[in-house]
């Protein structure tokens, strides 16, 4: 797991020193090495925190005669069955790191070597004879990467901050990235918040020649949803004991490692599934997880409750209001992007907490999306019943009565529910997806955005997202892919990378894993959501395994008390940072619709909590973006 970067093209010397300030602001990521290798007008740098092989995997790595080298973040679970099959083409290792197995498939299969690989990873490969850069990013968009072209430059890095150390690069916020963090609370790839900043999409290779400054990018793998009614022609039991064997392999590969290993562990179904595979598979398991003091956000008894089902050696850390609220003050540097989750914060300090114990850290991410396990599912099943009743006892009766609904400010409480369900059912699946989903809506946005921005939108255009190959008729199928395209790999696994790679732990996703994603995408909807019934299989699979309280207890996500605060501890600095003169001194919003969110929510007449943390989540982002110029 580290921090790479690096820049082809332009003047050596100055690639240098920005390779070695990009390395210096990725030291979190990797504080055990660090390593640099210029070759004519290429430099390749990395931060590595070592996991496998700690004395020989030393980066940039090379070939036996130094054409080709290469930089990776990441993990390749299947590099020893890839390491027999090149020794017998006649390769010959000098470590025991994963990360050379890059270097010699690359030698042996060309740039087709990422159809090969199970792991989470980004990489940068040169290739001295063919005088190209192949840039590459794991299939779910595990590991990040990030690039810009600057006329005949490539430049790239782990995080967007790395990058942001080239001034050349600081080319202002792109309003249609704007709009689209206000819309779904981040940005999704493949682009960023800053113009002329792009990500790597996962998925993707970018082909760089250092010949002519030209690229392409290619696609090589995408997921592909079963649209079809049956489950490989198997029986129930028997497609039980399938999802069991694949989970089983697919922890067991992800177990590799030099280093102590753990697992974050909710009390959810997603991570309580992976600590009891890794239990099935021997050996003492150290399991984590986070308490609160607010009951409504407070999991703990279940993770506990696991814990002891399962046999393993937990820990559990209680969060206290201050704990939280000291690191508000941190975001800027915990956020690599503006992200409008705030659960990034209780992640950070579970990661932090783990980090004390262990190096590595296994969790549930990745099985609501593949299982059909939001909320939101079942609301859209529930939309399609709702809306074939008289629209007159719709408008006339039951939304009056929601709207009506005192407001209250736990997690996740009926009412917040219940007001996004019927301002959002009668809309189009993807519209109503991300009105539930998000903070802003389209009109909402319009109103919010300042004259200028919305002017240089109107100008331009917004961004037309890509949600993939072949097109779902089925809207709950339309739902999973956006979950998987846009959620899991924009906020989930965003959220964690830099929560954990900023507390300098290594996070895996074994139910993203190639081969566990290949068999829950191929599964028929109707073995993920039955009826109302979530994670149809999932849960069936566990019988026995899981106790029964903890399959069968409702979604809970991992949120924090945010609009408890900001009526109370956070207040002064929301008023703050959100002040009509800040406000109109940065000139991205309307002063008057940010006072006008910020006044419904004091005086309780709306709850603003996901409007006003992605405002605040931005400008707290901007004032440290501001502050590395």
């Amino acid at each position: 797991m580290c921090g790479i970067c690096g820049v082809a093209g332009g003047d050596p010397a100055g690639g240098r020193e920005l390779v070695q300030r990009m390395c210096s602001s990725m030291v979190h990521r990797g504080p055990d090495d660090e390593g640099m290798i210029q070759l004519e007008a290429v430099t390749f740098g990395m931060r590595r925190l070592s996991i496998i092989d700690l004395e020989g995997g030393h980066q940039p790595m090379h070939n036996e005669d130094s054409t080709v080298w290469v930089v990776q973040n990441g993990e390749i679970y299947n590099h020893l069955e890839l390491r027999k099959l090149l020794v017998a083409a006649g390769h010959t290792f000098n470590t025991e790191s994963d990360t050379e197995v890059l270097v010699h498939g690359y030698e042996e299969w060309g740039q087709y070597l990422v159809e090969r690989l199970n792991g989470m990873f980004a990489f940068a490969l040169l290739d001295r004879r063919m005088g190209a850069i192949l840039l590459a990013r794991d299939r779910m968009g595990i590991k990040p990467l990030h690039y810009a072209i600057d006329g005949k430059r490539l430049v790239f890095a782990s995080e967007l901050k790395a990058l942001l150390r080239d001034p050349a690069l600081r080319k202002g916020i792109d309003p249609a990235a704007l709009d689209d963090y206000l819309s779904y609370e981040f940005v999704p790839s493949p682009n960023s918040i800053v113009r002329g900043i792009k990500k790597l999409e996962p998925g993707h290779t970018l082909m760089w020649s250092l010949a002519d400054s030209t690229h392409r990018l290619r696609r090589y793998w995408s997921p592909q949803l079963n649209l079809a009614g049956d489950a490989h022609g198997h029986g129930i039991e028997e497609e039980c004991e399938r999802l069991r064997s694949v989970l089983r392999e697919s922890v067991r590969k992800e177990l590799i490692s030099d280093v102590p290993l753990g697992v974050f562990l909710s009390g959810g179904i997603d991570s309580s599934a992976v600590a009891a595979m890794m239990t099935q598979l021997g050996g003492d398991v150290k399991s984590f997880s986070v308490g609160f003091a607010d009951r409504s956000f407070d999991e703990s008894a279940h993770a506990r409750l696991v814990a002891k089902h399962l046999g393993t050696q937990h820990r559990e850390l209680t969060l206290e209001p201050s704990m939280l609220l000291d690191l508000v003050p941190k975001l800027p540097s915990l956020l690599d992007e503006p992200l409008g989750d705030a659960s990034i914060i209780p992640t950070y300090l579970l990661s932090e907490f783990t980090r004390r114990h262990v190096k590595v850290a296994l969790g549930g991410d990745g099985g609501d999306e593949l299982f059909a396990g939001y909320p939101t599912l079942q609301a859209h099943r529930l939309a399609g019943y709702y809306l074939k009743a008289p629209r007159l006892l719709r408008e006339g009766l039951v939304e009056p009565v929601v709207r009506r609904l005192p407001v209250s400010r736990d997690n996740l409480s009926f009412d917040f529910r219940a007001k996004r369900f019927v301002g959002g059912a009668a809309y189009p699946v993807a519209e109503r997806h991300q009105r539930w989903m998000g903070s802003f809506a389209r009109e909402e946005r319009t109103a919010l955005l300042s004259e200028d921005v919305r002017h240089e939108l109107s100008a331009n255009g917004r961004h037309d997202l890509d949600l993939g190959p072949g097109a779902y008729t089925d809207p709950l199928n339309q739902v999973l892919a956006m979950d998987m395209r846009l959620y899991l790999e924009n906020d989930i696994l965003v959220k964690l990378d830099r929560a954990s790679m900023m507390a300098s732990l290594e996070g895996r996703v074994p139910l993203l894993n190639n081969d566990f994603v290949q068999y829950a995408t191929h599964l028929p909807l109707n073995m993920k959501l039955r009826g109302l019934r979530s994670k149809f299989l999932l849960k069936r699979a566990l019988r026995g395994i899981l106790p029964e309280s903890i399959l069968n207890r409702p979604k809970k996500g991992f949120g924090i008390p945010v609009a408890h605060w900001f009526r109370g501890p956070l207040k002064e600095q929301m008023l703050s940072v959100l002040s009509p003169e800040r406000i109109a001194r940065k000139g991205f919003f309307d002063p008057g619709a940010v006072k006008q969110l910020i006044d419904d929510h004091l005086d309780g007449r709306r709850d603003n909590r996901k409007q006003l943390w992605t405002l605040f989540a931005f400008e707290l982002w901007h004032d440290g973006y501001l502050s590395q110029r």
